[in-house]
């Protein structure tokens, strides 16, 4: 079997995080609905932001099916039907996104737990045993890998310039991948853990001191910190599309 370092899962709702090789990894960086759900959401985007025509998107049959069944939900139907057609149009890109598969790069093994119906019973298979799969929860995490991921969206420069002062002398992360977010305005670096300099959190915020990002305003106007749910070790990173990929060491991201 080829060598992993961390886990995947085919989307972040109910797959099984199982072990990620190179080929897996290349297979889903080349994948054409990878490449069309980002391509999409980011057209979308533009789209609204730049005031274009959104006919394009609202004639797709995909997301007239989308929006009935949206429409459908109890209670939250009515305030979906609501909204305007670009903000629909923005939840639907975010629902894309959302469906793409995903990667938690800072562990090598989750633990196996029964999946369960929605009362909270154990489902059988047809011997009458649990069905077991790897969970994607802090709890059921065996063992990390030594990489910690941060997230830098809403940048307010282009996300390839923050990369390239990870390149500068001196800089102490050790960068094994790096990558734009798939709304193509931020930035995911994949690093090593510096041991002995704390926890997910803490190597974080010496990360953006280090990239002189811990006090500036990203683009919606807020402080720029990165995204304060990373500091999980269990936190998943979305599959970029190959085009996205700035740097990448083959080597060491997929070995000890």
């Amino acid at each position: 079997m080829e060598p992993h370092r961390f886990v995947w899962q085919p989307n972040m709702y109910s797959g099984s995080c199982e072990p990620c090789t190179i080929s897996i990894f290349s297979k889903q960086v080349r994948d054409v609905t990878v490449n069309w759900k980002i391509n999409t959401r980011r057209a979308i985007r533009k789209a609204v932001r730049e005031g274009l025509s959104l006919e394009a998107f609202t004639n797709r049959s995909d997301f007239q099916q989308w929006c009935m069944k949206q429409s459908s939900r109890p209670r939250a139907g009515e305030k979906f039907s609501q909204l305007t057609i670009a903000a629909k149009l923005l939840q639907w890109g975010d629902a894309l996104k959302d469906s793409l598969p995903d990667f938690v790069f800072a562990v090598s093994e989750f633990g196996l737990v029964p999946r369960t119906d929605k009362n909270g019973d154990p489902i059988l298979d047809a011997n009458g045993e649990p069905i077991l799969y790897r969970r994607r929860k802090q709890e059921n995490i065996k063992h990390l890998s030594g990489l910690f991921m941060s997230d830098y969206d809403h940048l307010p420069f282009p996300p390839q310039e923050l990369y390239e002062r990870t390149l500068k002398p001196g800089y102490p992360f050790k960068t094994r991948l790096a990558h734009l977010t798939s709304s193509g305005e931020g930035l995911r670096l994949v690093s090593e853990c510096i041991i002995g300099a704390g926890n997910i959190a803490d190597l974080q915020y010496l990360q953006a001191c280090e990239l002189n990002v811990l006090y500036v305003k990203d683009s919606t106007g807020k402080k720029y910190v990165t995204d304060n749910s990373c500091v999980n070790a269990d936190k998943l990173s979305f599959v970029p599309r190959l085009d996205d990929i700035l740097y990448i060491d083959e080597d060491k991201l997929f070995k000890y």
